[in-house]
């Protein structure tokens, strides 16, 4: 497994990669919870977000990139 990507010549951790992949799965999550009204459920949505966010790129460079 490499210790970095290279895109376009360029190498990028797996963090990055890891986190950026997370970004966009909240994104889905956020949009599916607020087509769906659930969003309203939560106090502070912006903190479940962040929340989200963590929580897909630690599961996402834990079991998809394994870096």
């Amino acid at each position: 497994m490499p210790h970095e990507f290279a895109i376009g010549g360029v190498f990028l951790p797996p963090l990055l990669i890891a986190s950026f992949m997370g970004v966009v799965a909240t994104l889905v999550t956020a949009r599916l919870l607020n087509r769906y009204r659930l969003s309203k459920y939560f106090y502070y949505p912006p903190l479940v977000f962040l929340a989200l966010m963590f929580i897909y790129t630690v599961l996402i460079g834990t079991f998809v990139i394994r870096g």
